[in-house]
């Protein structure tokens, strides 16, 4: 009994990892749409929106998604999406 259990917390950590994994690319192309359309930003607001999306890729990239998310999560808020 408890190694099925270990085994399903196991299974679900992986599980939510790989959901975050894949939703990384699909924030990413919301904020690119968003920035195609010349949102009105300040200067130093559209450097951050670039930042924050640039980190979230390379957090992606790393495996790092949870990280990703947050940095893509501050972009979009910027962006309003």
């Amino acid at each position: 009994m408890k190694i099925r259990s270990i085994v399903l917390a196991a299974t679900l950590a992986l599980a939510s990892g790989a959901a975050l994994a894949f939703s990384c690319p699909k924030e990413m192309k919301a904020i690119d749409a968003a920035l195609a359309k010349n949102p009105k930003l300040s200067d130093a607001q559209m450097a951050d929106v670039k930042k924050y999306r640039a980190d979230g890729e390379k957090f992606h990239k790393e495996g790092k998604h949870k990280d990703s998310m947050e940095a893509l999560g501050k972009a979009k808020q910027m962006l309003k999406i």
